[in-house]
C-alpha cells in the first residue's frame, strides 16, 4: 500500500509542478503582452500630433468649433462643380478673418466620401527643401484625432527624394492644421496624408506634385492646397495683386501661377502648395478650375489700410466634354452673320495664329462688301483641353471685322500676358471662339441686365473690367455675381458697381 502511494506520488508531483509552471509562464507572457499594449499605446499617444493653435486661430473647445464651422457653412452657397472635384484651395488665418471663404471650398465636398485626403500647406516655421509628410501616428484637433494613411506616405516618400520625413516641420505649423476642423465637419472620419512644403520653385513643385499623381493613382483621394495671398498692401493695390493669382488659378495654369509669383507680380505664401495640387490634379484628369470665393481682411474688419487676401477655389474632372470647355452654352444674340461669314471669319483667326507662329507676316486679304466690312467690336477666345489660353479684343468699333479678328486671334495666342505664347504643338488642340460684340450702351439701371444675353463692361477711373455674355452663363451666376465679378476683373472691390463715379455699360454678341 505505502508503495502504492508513494508511486502515485511520485507521478501526481511532476504533474502539478507542470502545471504551476505553464500557469507561470502564461502570466508572464500576459505581463509582456499587456506591457508591450502599454508600450505601444504610449508610442501611439506621442506619435500624434497636437494641436498648435487651437484656442487662437480656432476655438479650442470642440462644441464651441463645431458651431463656428458648421455657421461658416451655412452662410456659404454650395456651388455647382462640373464633373468630379479632384483638389481644392483654402485659406489658413484665424477663422474670424478667413473662415467664411473656407467654408466656400469645403461646402462643396460636404457628405463625400473620399479614400484619403491629402493636404499641402507651406511652411512658416522651419526651413523644409522640399516637402515633409507626417507618417506616424495622427493628426488631433478639438474634434478628434485623425489616422495618418501610413502606406500612402511611405509610398510618397519612394516617389520622389524630395519628399521625406521631418515632423519637427510639423510641431508648430498652422497651415495645415486649420484645414483639418473643416475637413471633420464635411467629411466625418477619414485617414490624412499631411504635407509640409517648404520650396516654392516651379521645378520641385511639379516633381512633388506629379509624385502625388503617382502615388494616389486608382485612388479616390481629395487634395487641399492651403494658402493665403497678399500681406498687408492697401486694400485697392492687395486686391490688383490678389487678381492676378485668381486669374491664374481660374486660367488652371500652374506654370503661369508659379512665374507671376516669382516676378512679385502677385503674392501667395502658400503659392508652392497650390501649384504642387494643380500639378497632381492635371495628372489625375482634371479639366476645370473655379474660383469659388474671393475677400481680404479689409471685407471683414473694415481697416483697409494694411489687408490679407484669401480665396477659396476647387479643381475637377469633367470627361463627358473633351476638349471644350465644361458647361459652355450658346449665349448672345445673333448680328445676322452668315455661317459663310463665320467660316471666314474662323479661316482669317486660324491662318493669323499659324502665320505668326511661321514668323511671316499677315496675309493679304480681300473682302467682297458684306458684314465682314462692318465697324464692330470683336474678342477672339482660344481654349485648350477644356481651359482659357488666351482672350483679347477690341470694344469701340472703328475698324472693319475682319480686320479686328485677324489681330486679336494673334493676340490672343501671343500677346495675352496671363499665359506664356503658344507653341507650334499646342496648335492641333487649340478650340477658337470669336465673339463680334455689339457697341456699349449705358446702363441706367441694372435690372436691364440679362444674364445669358449682354455682357458687361465696368469703369471707374483708371480701373476698366470686361466680361463676354458668355461668361455668367458658363457660371451660372446671377446679375449681381455677374456685377461683382466684373468689378473684380477691373480690379475693384466686388461691390464698386453700387459707388458713385462707378460706370456700368451692357453689349450683347454673336458667338461662334
Amino acid at each position: 500500500m505505502r508503495n502504492i502511494f508513494r508511486t502515485r506520488v511520485n507521478w501526481f508531483f511532476p504533474f502539478i509542478l507542470a502545471i504551476a509552471g505553464s500557469w507561470v509562464l502564461l502570466a508572464s507572457a500576459n505581463c509582456q503582452e499587456r506591457g508591450r499594449a502599454k508600450e505601444e499605446g504610449k508610442a501611439m499617444k506621442e506619435d500624434v500630433r497636437k494641436p498648435a493653435v487651437a484656442g487662437s486661430f480656432y476655438p479650442g473647445d470642440s462644441k464651441t468649433l463645431s458651431r463656428q464651422v458648421r455657421e461658416f457653412l451655412s452662410k456659404a452657397a454650395k456651388e455647382e462643380v462640373p464633373g468630379e472635384i479632384v483638389g481644392l484651395v483654402s485659406p489658413h488665418a484665424g477663422y474670424m478673418y478667413s473662415g467664411l471663404v473656407a467654408a466656400h471650398a469645403f461646402k462643396t465636398v460636404e457628405g463625400m466620401k473620399f479614400d484619403a485626403v491629402v493636404i499641402l500647406a507651406p511652411s512658416h516655421r522651419v526651413p523644409v527643401q522640399g516637402a515633409s509628410v507626417y507618417d506616424r501616428g495622427g493628426y488631433e484637433t478639438p474634434l478628434g484625432v485623425l489616422p495618418i494613411e501610413k502606406d500612402l506616405c511611405q509610398k510618397l516618400k519612394s516617389e520622389s527624394s524630395l519628399i521625406e520625413s521631418l515632423p519637427q516641420a510639423h510641431s508648430h505649423e498652422h497651415s495645415l492644421e486649420v484645414q483639418l476642423p473643416f475637413l471633420q465637419e464635411v467629411l466625418g472620419k477619414f485617414t490624412l496624408v499631411p504635407l509640409i512644403i517648404g520650396s516654392q520653385d516651379y521645378r520641385s513643385c511639379e516633381t512633388i506634385g506629379k509624385a502625388i499623381a503617382r502615388a494616389v493613382k486608382g485612388k479616390k483621394v481629395l487634395l487641399v492646397a492651403s494658402t493665403d495671398l497678399s500681406h498687408y498692401h492697401p486694400y485697392d493695390r492687395a486686391v490688383q495683386l490678389d487678381k492676378i493669382i485668381l486669374d491664374d488659378i481660374q486660367a488652371f495654369d500652374a506654370q503661369k501661377l508659379s512665374r507671376d509669383l516669382e516676378a512679385g507680380k502677385g503674392e501667395a505664401c502658400g503659392g508652392g502648395p497650390v501649384v504642387a495640387v494643380m500639378v497632381a490634379a492635371k495628372e489625375l484628369g482634371a479639366n476645370h478650375a473655379k474660383i469659388l470665393k474671393y475677400l481680404n481682411s479689409g471685407d471683414v474688419t473694415g481697416d483697409r489700410s494694411g489687408v490679407v487676401g484669401y480665396a477659396a477655389a476647387v479643381f475637377s474632372r469633367n470627361s463627358g466634354s473633351p476638349g471644350k470647355e465644361p458647361d459652355r452654352k450658346k449665349t448672345g444674340i445673333s448680328l445676322g452673320l452668315t455661317e459663310e461669314e463665320k467660316k471666314t471669319l474662323r479661316q482669317i483667326a486660324q491662318s493669323a495664329i499659324e502665320r505668326r507662329l511661321k514668323g511671316e507676316k499677315p496675309s493679304r486679304i480681300d473682302i467682297a462688301a458684306g458684314h465682314l466690312k462692318e465697324n464692330r467690336g470683336a474678342f477672339v477666345s482660344l481654349h485648350r483641353h477644356g481651359q482659357l489660353r488666351g482672350c483679347i479684343g477690341a470694344i469701340q468699333p472703328n475698324r472693319p471685322l475682319y480686320q479686328v479678328v485677324e489681330e486679336m486671334a494673334a493676340a490672343a495666342a501671343f500677346d495675352d500676358t496671363r499665359f506664356s505664347p503658344l507653341s507650334a504643338s499646342e496648335l492641333k488642340d487649340l478650340d477658337l471662339e470669336i465673339s463680334v460684340l455689339t457697341p456699349l450702351q449705358r446702363v441706367d439701371e441694372v435690372k436691364e441686365i440679362k444674364v445669358g444675353k449682354h455682357g458687361l463692361y465696368i469703369k471707374k477711373g483708371f480701373y476698366t473690367g470686361l466680361l463676354l455674355p458668355q461668361v455668367a452663363t458658363e457660371y451660372k451666376w446671377d446679375r449681381v455675381t455677374f456685377l461683382e465679378e466684373t468689378c473684380r476683373k477691373a480690379g475693384l472691390p466686388k461691390n464698386a458697381w453700387k459707388e458713385k463715379g462707378t460706370e456700368i455699360y451692357m453689349f450683347s454678341a454673336d458667338i461662334f
